[in-house]
């Protein structure tokens, strides 16, 4: 699946009814052994930036999701299991996988959090009644193009990463994502505009 592709299916799940959470992970679902309904059952409380109590935003719980997943496969591709059990190194690794990608997200759409990318202002009461999916709803809201941003910095990831696990030999193989999403020279997807909001 290439990063547009990624984009396109996250953007479509959202615009289906899915909440932003489940529109990110199922686009990865299959691809790590699961199907779109379990991961949407699994990740379903995490939408509206955890239970519309507008945190975190959901897209980014999609992606930090889907690598939770990408740790669990390639452990039984013979490594271990990435974040089970006590072992230091690999969490302290997954975390700093998982702010990479937080932070990609929000270098593109200047927030990771929920209320801040929807401009509302400070912390309102929570209200667990999700709104009817209309066409005035798709068009006061971010969401669905968050969605497809998310998936698509997520792939962008998967795709480094199954050139840093190849035996190439070349020394910078698998250094590209990191270090050029870090100096800001990586080919980034576009926020919401065209621009960084």
């Amino acid at each position: 699946m290439t990063p547009q592709e990624a984009r396109e299916k996250a953007t479509a799940n959202f615009k289906s009814g899915m909440n932003c959470t489940q529109s990110v992970a199922a686009v990865f679902a299959e691809k790590f052994g699961f199907s779109p309904e379990q991961i949407g059952a699994l990740v379903q409380p995490f939408g509206g930036g955890m239970c519309r109590m507008r945190e975190v935003c959901g897209t980014v719980s999609g992606m930090l999701f889907s690598l939770g997943m990408f740790n669990a496969k390639k452990g039984e591709n013979g490594g271990k299991i990435n974040g089970f059990g006590g072992d230091k190194t690999q969490k302290d690794e997954t975390y700093a996988m998982g702010q990479k990608l937080a932070a990609e997200f929000r270098k593109i759409n200047g927030s990771i959090v929920c209320r801040e990318l929807l401009g509302l202002a400070a912390k309102q009461s929570d209200i667990p009644v999700s709104e009817a999916r209309t066409e005035e709803y798709y068009k006061k809201r971010p969401c669905a193009e968050l969605c497809g941003i998310a998936a698509e910095i997520f792939q962008r990831f998967l795709d480094e990463q199954s050139v840093r696990d190849c035996s190439c030999g070349v020394s910078r193989c698998g250094t590209k994502w990191s270090n050029e999403a870090d100096s800001g020279t990586a080919e980034s997807p576009t926020a919401i505009g065209g621009g960084t909001q």
